[in-house]
C-alpha cells in the first residue's frame, strides 16, 4: 500500500470516529429532550449519552493518532 492510500485511509477512519461521537452526542440530546425512550424525555440518561459522545468525538481520534505514530 502506498503513502497515500495509507494517510487516506487513516483520514477516512479519523473522520468517521468523530462523525460517530458527534452522532451519540445528539442521541443523548435527543434522549433528553424527545420522546425516545420515555415520554417528556429523560434528562438523566440523555446527559449520560450526550457526555459519552463528547468524550468520544474528542479523545477517540487523538487516541487513534497516537496509536498511528507509534505503528511508523
Amino acid at each position: 500500500m502506498s503513502d497515500d492510500e495509507v494517510w487516506k485511509r487513516r483520514l477516512m477512519a479519523y473522520t468517521f470516529v468523530r462523525m460517530l461521537g458527534l452522532a451519540i452526542f445528539f442521541l443523548g440530546i435527543a434522549i433528553a429532550y424527545g420522546n425516545l425512550l420515555r415520554p417528556g424525555g429523560w434528562p438523566q440518561v440523555g446527559a449520560i449519552v450526550a457526555i459519552a459522545g463528547t468524550l468520544g468525538a474528542l479523545l477517540t481520534p487523538r487516541l487513534l493518532k497516537r496509536r498511528w505514530d507509534r505503528a511508523s
